[in-house]
């Protein structure tokens, strides 16, 4: 019988658990486009409550948070800054110029961090010549920065520069759970430097649909109206609150053990000829490495992976991804690191 492949492409292809599947069998439903679903209300409320903010609504995607967080802080005409490798600007059809007018000014991060100096020059002059510099967004942590957390310092400056001057803060946090267990730092102590925060419960958490947006009850009210006119209002959305909450009450933690599941097939890299980490520090569960162009390219090492029934997922021509999750236990990394040197073994000879 052929063995179940261990699946290190994202945290995204989780299946929700047992217990998890159960809740979500149990749930209590209502209608959540007339406010009558008690589990999204519920789910709301305690997004809310563990981030430290007044409100949070919860929608089908967190390209949709964003794109309505981007749409709330700006009006046609404004601009708002990025780092260049972000989510909101690579991997979102340009929706904030598509759907609300807004165009993005990128910075380039290293793996993704931003430092305020960076920054201090790009507000745009009060002319009617140019756009308007109205919002700053921060991703924490970075997806194409394997997993970079932001410094807590740097956050701190970047939004104390942006409110001293007028701008808007918006968090894609999808991975901010990750951040949040990694560093011993509090989800409200990131948060409250921003004036909305976006966060994933179908990552690293688990559930199998859904994100929220949070912040102050006036935002998130403007917010439900856009979520209307972008299609995410949802009926007996209670069904897939409840996974999200089961999440949320049974799944942080854990994520230790993903970050510590990171640390093994990073290690099986350092020890793997012709393969370099990108960049060296795993922060949290997302490893990238390169593949020397001399073993061939990404695409043909997976390939090669896939064959040993370990998936990965080439982001480049010499570029490979893997992410740990709650579905790849510790002997099954072990096994994928074997799986990793063997293959650079291979295409050494």
């Amino acid at each position: 019988m052929t063995s179940t492949p261990i699946d290190l492409r994202s945290d995204t292809v989780t299946q929700p658990t047992t217990s998890m599947r159960q809740a979500i069998a149990n749930a209590a439903v209502g209608d959540d486009v007339i406010e009558t679903d008690p589990s999204v209300e519920r789910l709301q409320d305690l997004c809310a409550e563990m981030l430290g903010m007044e409100s949070a609504i919860f929608m089908p995607s967190g390209t949709m948070t964003n794109q309505i967080a981007i749409r709330i802080h700006c009006q046609p005409g404004d601009e708002f800054i990025c780092e260049s490798g972000c989510h909101i600007y690579n991997y979102e059809q340009a929706a904030f110029a598509q759907l609300s007018g807004v165009s993005a000014r990128t910075v380039d991060g290293e793996f993704g961090v931003l430092h305020v100096d960076q920054l201090r020059d790009l507000i745009r002059p009060d002319n009617e010549h140019l756009v308007r510099t109205r919002l700053v967004c921060l991703e924490n942590t970075h997806n194409r920065g394997a997993g970079r957390i932001q410094p807590y310092e740097s956050v701190l400056e970047i939004c104390e520069w942006a409110k001293e001057n007028g701008l808007r803060r918006h968090l894609d946090g999808a991975r901010l759970f990750n951040a949040a267990v990694a560093t011993g730092i509090d989800l409200p102590d990131w948060a409250q430097h921003f004036d909305t925060v976006s966060v994933c419960f179908s990552k690293g958490l688990g559930a199998p649909v859904g994100s929220a947006l949070a912040g102050p009850k006036e935002l998130i009210k403007q917010a439900r109206r856009a979520r209307k006119l972008f299609g995410g209002g949802m009926r007996q959305a209670g069904i897939i609150a409840a996974g999200a909450l089961y999440a949320l009450e049974h799944h942080v933690d854990r994520l230790a053990e993903d970050h510590a599941n990171a640390q093994v097939l990073a290690d099986a890299v350092r020890q793997s000829e012709g393969l370099s980490l990108q960049p060296e520090i795993v922060d949290t569960n997302i490893v990238i490495f390169r593949v020397d162009p001399s073993m061939g390219s990404a695409s043909q090492f997976v390939e090669s992976m896939r064959e040993e029934r370990v998936l990965a997922m080439a982001t480049a021509p010499q570029l490979i991804r893997l992410v740990t999750h709650l579905d790849v236990n510790a002997e099954q990394v072990a096994r994928a690191g074997d799986v990793i040197k063997q293959v650079a073994a291979l295409l050494q000879e």
